[in-house]
Formats: structure tokens, sequence, C-alpha cells
């Protein structure tokens, strides 16, 4: 495995300060993870994500969720989001993201992935030959301790990526 699938092509703070208008430009599709990407780990889409998922597909474009958790936990979400998804994704494989691609009718190129952990979403996603966004977690409180220590790990990946980025090398 090279280290290079481990870095995103970008970090933003929030997938909701994101400049939707310029990437529905660029790409037909997005991919979100959920769990604190979108809300805090567990909780219910909530009226921002429901206005964001409106907001992406007036532009057009279409929208996947693609998680590790179960149905149960995934359905509900999309189903208030009116988005596809993908449970049980098996993240950091890319079968996940390329079902959700399926489902949407996009290729890698014209898709664009976003979640909040690089050992799971990012990872995933780039081997799925997509563009990838690392978030800021929603609320790291809500993380699980397996998830607290893989955080510690991610710092390094993240401080490349800041620099990266402050040099003006993004998407």
């Amino acid at each position: 495995m090279g280290l290079e699938n481990l870095y995103p092509d970008c970090m933003t703070a929030s997938v909701y300060e994101m400049d939707w208008e310029r990437l529905a430009e660029r790409y037909k599709g997005v991919i979100f993870d959920i769990d604190n990407t979108l809300v805090p780990h567990g909780a219910p889409a909530d009226n921002r994500a429901v206005e964001l998922f409106g907001r992406l597909h007036s532009l057009g474009m279409a929208t996947m969720l693609v998680s590790n958790n179960g149905e149960g936990r995934v359905k509900p979400f999309a189903d208030l989001v009116d988005s596809g998804y993908v449970h049980d994704a098996g993240k950091p494989k890319a079968g996940g993201y390329r079902r959700a691609m399926q489902k949407m009718g996009t290729k890698a190129e014209e898709t664009l992935f976003v979640g909040d952990q690089i050992f799971t979403d990012i990872w995933g996603a780039n081997r799925a030959g997509m563009e990838t966004v690392l978030t800021d977690p929603v609320d790291r409180s809500t993380d699980e301790i397996q998830i607290v220590i893989k955080r510690v790990f991610e710092k390094p990946f993240r401080r490349v990526r800041k620099r990266k980025d402050e040099k003006g090398d993004h998407i």
C-alpha cells in the first residue's frame, strides 16, 4: 500500500462551508460518509443536512451515502435527505464506493467523496479513484474509542494536507 492513498485531495472545516455551486460545475455526483461528516455520531439527519442535500439535488448533483453502519442506521438517514445509500460498505475497501457510483451512474473522475476519517473514508475513496475531501469531525466528543485512537495517527496526514492547501494545492 502506498501512503499516497491516505492523503485527501483537500480539507475543509465543514461540509456545510463548501462551495457546492462551483463543485457542481465539475462533479456529477457526491458521496458522503454520515457520522461526524454530516451530523454527530449516531444522530439523525438534521435540518442542515436536509437543506444541503436539497441544494445539491437542485444543482443537478446525484448523492449517495456510503457507511460501514447497518441499514438500520443508514436507511432512515438516507430517507430524510432523499439520497441513495450503501450500508455495510466495508470501508476502506473500494467496493462500497464503486457500488455507490454505479447506483448514481457516475464515473470516478466525475464523483467527489467527503468524509471525516482518513483510514476508512479517504483511503477507500482514493482506492476507488475519486477525488476526496476530508472534513473536520462535526463533534469529536461522540467518537467511539477506536476512532479516538485512529485520529491520533491521522494527525501527520492532516498536517501535510493542510500545508499543501495553504500553498493553494487543492481541488
